[in-house]
């Protein structure tokens, strides 16, 4: 009994350990990235329910864990999971919800060449990150993950604060009409 006992204690600290490790290492990939003037306004932009700044982190640390398992090239398929949506809404000067769906991974792919170094895998993730939405077909294994993870990320956003938003939103507008009516 106390064996079960300890080495359940030991296996819950060493998970923590490796989950520390792996997002110290995370930071190190990326520092660069997290600390650039114009990513870090993409804390102040909408998406899905919260920011696209973390929105953008999501998707680049189910990147980096899928890729390291797969032993692909995650340090690379990380950066560019991490700027497949680095955009500002100020960006476009088109007001289509549509057109900016499918326009949006060039614009990502300019600003990350802007301001970072991309390879052609890189360049790829971004722009084929909305496929099949914008035709553009991942050509790499790590363009594919990206490609999965970051719509698995948009419906658990979309469910997960969008529909509470939603729904908040309503109960405030019923509580006001409640009210207003007495």
């Amino acid at each position: 009994m106390r064996y079960n006992i300890f080495y359940d204690i030991m296996t819950k600290l060493w998970v923590i350990y490796m989950s520390l490790k792996n997002n110290d290492e995370f930071f190190k990939i990326n520092q660069d990235i997290l600390n650039n003037e114009k990513f870090r306004k993409l804390d102040c932009e909408l998406h899905h329910g919260i920011t696209r700044f973390g929105h953008s982190q999501r998707v680049a640390k189910c990147t980096f864990r899928i890729c390291k398992k797969l032993h692909l090239d995650y340090e690379k398929a990380t950066r560019a999971a991490l700027l497949h949506d680095f955009y500002l809404d100020e960006d476009f000067t088109i007001e289509k919800q549509r057109q900016i769906l499918s326009a949006h991974p060039n614009v990502a792919l300019i600003n990350a060449k802007h301001y970072f170094e991309i390879n052609d895998m890189q360049a790829n993730i971004i722009k084929a990150h909305m496929f099949p939405l914008n035709g553009v077909l991942p050509k790499y294994k790590e363009s594919w993950v990206v490609t999965f993870v970051d719509k698995g990320v948009a419906l658990y956003e979309m469910y997960r604060f969008k529909a509470s938003l939603a729904i908040n939103v309503l109960m405030i507008f019923v509580f006001n009409m409640i009210t207003l009516n007495r």
